[in-house]
């Protein structure tokens, strides 16, 4: 029997997904959430084979949770599942180690066989969004500018930017300049959009 872990923020989506997979003969679902925070002690707590992650959820995105859990708990296997199919998320998930990603209107037999798969030791891969992922290429921006973007989107100022890292303001205007040339943007909030709508943040 494969132990399984749900975390989704939308209860429905939650549900959905237990009643789906906990009709195949091999899987049982021993545990469901709706924040990141909770998946860690939940996965040790019920010691479960694999975790189903969305990406956005509050109390931490499933990309960061995907990180904590390859500490905390190595011998679960993570698998992404979300409405954001985006090249960005998918090479960050990769690099924090995750064992599939795939997007929520996968049929519930395929995802079923992902499960089974990425608990055999393999990986499972969106084959749309790999191919886009491919063309698209890494993700351009430094840490540094991932965070300075971030804290724009929130709306802060340099100022407040500048502050909240310890940088001063020429240093952030830098990162600015360099993370709109990168992202193609006129502006920082154009510049987060953008980075935030292709997966690099």
């Amino acid at each position: 029997m494969i132990r399984l872990v749900l975390a989704d923020d939308q209860a429905l989506v939650r549900g959905a997904l237990a009643a789906l997979l906990g009709m195949e003969a091999d899987l049982e679902v021993v545990g469901t959430c709706g924040r990141g925070d909770e998946v860690v002690d939940l996965v040790t707590s019920t010691h479960a084979d694999v975790c189903l992650l969305d990406i956005e959820m509050p109390g931490g995105d499933g990309i960061t949770v995907a990180t904590q859990l390859s500490l905390r708990a190595e011998w679960c296997r993570v698998l992404i599942v979300t409405t954001f199919g985006r090249p960005g998320y998918l090479r960050r998930a990769m690099d924090a180690g995750v064992a599939g990603f795939l997007v929520k209107d996968t049929p519930a037999g395929e995802l079923a066989r992902a499960v089974r798969t990425v608990h055999a030791g393999g990986r499972v891969i969106d084959p749309a969004l790999a191919a886009e992922s491919l063309i698209e290429g890494h993700n351009p921006l430094s840490d540094r500018e991932q965070q300075i973007l971030r804290l724009a989107e929130s709306g802060a100022s340099m100022a407040l930017i500048a502050s909240r890292l310890h940088l001063s303001v020429g240093t952030v205007r830098n990162h600015v300049s360099s993370a709109i040339g990168k992202t193609g943007a006129a502006n920082r909030t154009e510049a987060a959009v953008t980075a935030r709508h292709r997966g690099w943040l």
